[in-house]
Parts: structure tokens; C-alpha cells; sequence
């Protein structure tokens, strides 16, 4: 591996096919970027080692694969690309002890048992069903250390670090972690270069519960998802409409969830103030989300 770099092992990859705009086929050149991925995880006090299992979805052209080989980590990539997993096993070849390759989609697939890290260049229109994946499997299987380049925009809506940006996207990924956004990525980073910035974001793991107490996530995600599809709209009247999805919770029908939001708007939470459900959607912290989603879950009839 000592003779490869990035840009080789992209042109390399585009000698045998032309990118895929449908699979989001941006393949990272800056030997730059790709270092502060690597770096990331040190930061966060999980460096890479021999140690380390990192799942890489969509390797591609194997430009981040090799700073990841060369880190001493067993790494697994997911390539729904045959001819970018003939590529990479012809220039992995001597790599086969820490390099396991698995053709497939990363969203229907099974992922690898005891991954410890996830890095990876995603393909913008997959990005928020990986994250999903993501949550999932680190509930089963908790993970020490996310590194992601997506499109700048989407980052933003990950970290909510700007105000207006709470989305229920934020709200789920702050249940589980820290979303931290590092440099930004210009479209000249990639070969072909899209059109739009991407940026490298990091998730540490956290628990919630040690401060915000045992939390109702399906209620959680049902509430935020639900209000924040008319954030124009006050909390009351969003609460007041029946959520089209709330007998997918076990226990849940319209009549229980109209008497539970009527409990809640005459008797509010000690810390809120008597008008709050007046306030739009995005006022709101995601610990007050929390205490608003523990009060209707706990509701009996």
C-alpha cells in the first residue's frame, strides 16, 4: 500500500467506470479532509489501532479505506458498487487480514457484530436512513466514535448548533450523542465535485438519562416528528391534533392521546411557565421535548 494516495486510487476507479449520480458516487480526494477524519477519533479518545473495528459505507475508490488500513484498525466496507469492490480488492489485495469487504446495500444489510468506530464519506440522499441505522444499532451495540462527511446543510440540521435549527433530526441524534461539526468541505474535494459544501461531523456517545431521567424515546420521536412537520404552528394546536402514526405505539389510540394532551395543557410541567404551549416548535430545548414526551407516555386512563 506504501506506492497508493487518494487521488490514484480514484483515478484508478474512474479508468473503470463513470460515477453513479444515483448512488451519490463523490469520491474524497483531499489527502487533508481525510487525515481530520482520522484525527477525529483521536480527539474524541478513541483513536484508531489495532484494536479498532471500523465499518466504512461506501468505500468507493478506497482513498479514505487506506488512511483506515494504514491506521492498524480492521475495517469493513459496505459497497453497493461491484466494480468499486473489484477495484478495491485488486488494490487491497495485501491488505486482506484487516480489510473485509461486503457487497451489498448498507441500509438492508445486517451490520458486523462489536463495530467500534464508524467513518465514512456518505452519499447525501442516504444520509439521514444511515443515521437511523446508526441509532439502532448503537442501542444494541454501543460504538465509540462516528466521523461523517455529508452536505453542509444536512450538518447543521445534525448539530442544531444555530438557532431555528431544531429538527427532529437534531432531537433524535441528541438522545444518543454529541454532534460536534468540524471543517467544512469544499466541492473540489471530489472528483466529479458536486455542486454544494460537505462537512466532516463527529457524534460522541452520551447518556441522557444520567441528567433527564429514563427517557420515552418512540413517544419522543412521535412528538418531535409531529410538531415540527408545522413549525409555524403554536405547541397547542400541534399537541391538539392526534399524531397520524400514534397507534404504532403500543397502548396508544386518538382518545387516550386527547385526554393526555388535556391533562397536560391544565396542569403543566412545574419547570414550564403557564403559557408555553403557545411558543412555536423550535423555542423549545430538547430537554423540555423530553419532560413534554415523559408526561403524555406516563398518561393512564
Amino acid at each position: 500500500m506504501d506506492d497508493l494516495n487518494p487521488r490514484l486510487l480514484v483515478d484508478l476507479l474512474r479508468d473503470q467506470i463513470v460515477p453513479d449520480k444515483s448512488l451519490g458516487q463523490h469520491f474524497l480526494l483531499d489527502k487533508k479532509v481525510i487525515s481530520r477524519s482520522i484525527e477525529i477519533c483521536s480527539e474524541e479518545g478513541f483513536p484508531l489501532n489495532s484494536d479498532s473495528k471500523v465499518l466504512e459505507i461506501g468505500p468507493g475508490p478506497g482513498s479514505l479505506t487506506l488512511s483506515l488500513l494504514r491506521s492498524e484498525a480492521k475495517v469493513i466496507g459496505i459497497e453497493i458498487d461491484e466494480d468499486a469492490i473489484s477495484h478495491l480488492k485488486r488494490v487491497f489485495g495485501d491488505a486482506n487480514n484487516n480489510l473485509e469487504l461486503i457487497s451489498g446495500d448498507a441500509l438492508k444489510l445486517n451490520w458486523p457484530s462489536n463495530i467500534t468506530h464508524i467513518v465514512a464519506n456518505l452519499p447525501y440522499q442516504i444520509s439521514s436512513p444511515v443515521l437511523e441505522k446508526i441509532q439502532q444499532y448503537h442501542s444494541k451495540t454501543p460504538l465509540s466514535a462516528i466521523v461523517l462527511l455529508v452536505q453542509d446543510e444536512f450538518a447543521e440540521r445534525m448539530s442544531m448548533e444555530h438557532f431555528g435549527s431544531l429538527s427532529p433530526l437534531g432531537l433524535s441524534l441528541w438522545l444518543d450523542f454529541e454532534v460536534n461539526l468540524d471543517r467544512k468541505v469544499p466541492g473540489g474535494a471530489f472528483s466529479p465535485a458536486p455542486r454544494v459544501n460537505s462537512r466532516l461531523v463527529s457524534l460522541t456517545p452520551v447518556d441522557r438519562s444520567e441528567e433527564n431521567g429514563e427517557i420515552s424515546r418512540k413517544m419522543f420521536r412521535l412528538i418531535t416528528q409531529h410538531c415540527f412537520s408545522s413549525r409555524r404552528k403554536k405547541i397547542r394546536t400541534l399537541l391538539s391534533q392526534v399524531p397520524r402514526r400514534i397507534s404504532r405505539i403500543h397502548g396508544w389510540h386518538k382518545s387516550r392521546w386527547k385526554s393526555a394532551i388535556e391533562s397536560l395543557l391544565l396542569n403543566p410541567p412545574e419547570e414550564f411557565s403557564d403559557d408555553w404551549f403557545d411558543n412555536r416548535p423550535d423555542v423549545l430545548e430538547p430537554e423540555e421535548w423530553v419532560i413534554i414526551a415523559n408526561r403524555i407516555s406516563s398518561y393512564v386512563e
